[in-house]
């Protein structure tokens, strides 16, 4: 039987159904969606001399243009690619901008090959603006409560163990905080980050239609990524629940997540220039909070720092870490978050450890109405 086109985006993104996105490369990095693989049909210099004849002369000029530009060695490479795909996912579909006249040619070119693949009517572009309906959409309809403490609480590892929650971090690739990015530091697009927060949402709705959201206290920034507006403006007034966690074990959970375990990432990854990098990390995002820790704070911090990266380079052991952390928490971290919950005074519904905090959340948001 064959498939027909389809205008259902909802059911293209809670099935995660992977789509072949023909359009060019550059619109592809600006933007696309997480199932989405880039086999283009025309690459970046042709999508603009196509272009502009189209512009200038019209559809059937920029028609004839881009069959001659594609000449039999590209028509073959970009079949053999869109093959392959097909093979791979035959219950996907394919889509370019709009919908319009590049996945309609690739229609077409797989027909001529005895090969049927349904498109996305609308393309990119309804498939984007559909996501942007569905926030706003999810913000009507989903409880929010925050996760809330003090920095190195360990709020992210808390948030994955309950199933009424979106890691936020986890979507943009950054912990949130002037240490946060991994080892290759890449972080998606801004257009991507929004894409695959409505998706989160949308999805959330539907399998836990009746439940609260529980989410990560964030600033309006996770690294270069930015809440969307009305996001940020409903995590702001919503109510939060506060993790408690001993200064000690707080110390540890930030020595093991930002040292221990990504010493050996930046080993594997850089290997002889691992340890120069590796202070970079640490020195130069330091730096950043320069300003705000005060001159002799920072002083102290960084000359702690200097002396356990050299002691991890020479023994393999952060433990010295833990002695400029301490300073840090104590007279930088803590006191800014006191002072942002002091400005913020927000409700807070509940205080506990790990364990009372995911009983809480168990009992609370498996069904919870706004």
């Amino acid at each position: 039987m064959i498939r027909q086109d389809t205008d259902d985006y909802q059911s293209l993104f809670l099935q995660d159904t992977p789509i072949m996105d023909v359009r060019a490369p550059i619109e592809f990095d600006k933007g696309a969606f997480p199932n989405s693989q880039n086999i283009p049909l025309l690459n970046n210099h042709q999508r603009e001399v196509v272009g502009t004849r189209y512009k200038d002369e019209g559809q059937d000029a920029a028609i004839s243009l881009g069959l001659k530009l594609a000449i039999p060695e590209i028509r073959q490479q970009r079949m053999t690619q869109w093959q392959q795909f097909i093979t791979k996912h035959p219950q996907g579909y394919l889509y370019c901008f709009r919908g319009g006249l590049r996945s309609r040619t690739t229609q077409s070119w797989l027909k001529e090959q005895g090969v049927n693949y349904p498109l996305i009517s609308g393309g990119y572009k309804a498939m984007r603006t559909y996501l942007l309906q569905q926030m706003d959409v999810s913000l009507q309809q989903i409880p929010f409560v925050i996760l809330s403490g003090y920095t190195g609480a360990g709020k992210t590892h808390v948030l994955q163990k309950t199933q009424y929650h979106i890691d936020l971090e986890g979507l943009a690739n950054h912990r949130g905080s002037a240490f946060g990015h991994d080892v290759q530091d890449f972080q998606p697009t801004q257009i991507n980050w929004e894409n695959q927060l409505s998706i989160a949402c949308l999805k959330y709705r539907h399998q836990l239609p009746d439940s609260g959201l529980l989410l990560e206290d964030e600033g309006k920034r996770i690294g270069r990524n930015i809440m969307p507006e009305g996001f940020h403006e409903k995590m702001a007034g919503s109510s939060y629940i506060f993790l408690e966690r001993e200064l000690e074990q707080r110390v540890a959970i930030i020595c093991e997540e930002y040292i221990t375990k990504n010493w050996p990432l930046y080993q594997q990854q850089f290997q002889a220039i691992a340890d120069k990098k590796f202070s970079a990390f640490v020195l130069e995002n330091l730096m950043r909070i320069k300003k705000r820790l005060g001159g002799i704070r920072f002083q102290k911090v960084n000359s702690s720092f200097v002396l356990a990266l050299d002691h991890l380079f020479a023994t393999g052991s952060s433990a010295l870490f833990e002695e400029g952390i301490n300073l840090l928490l104590k007279e930088y971290y803590d006191p800014m978050y006191q002072y942002q919950l002091q400005q913020k005074k927000p409700e807070i519904l509940f205080h506990g450890t790990e364990p009372e905090i995911l009983a809480w959340v168990d009992e609370n948001l498996k069904t919870m109405t706004l």
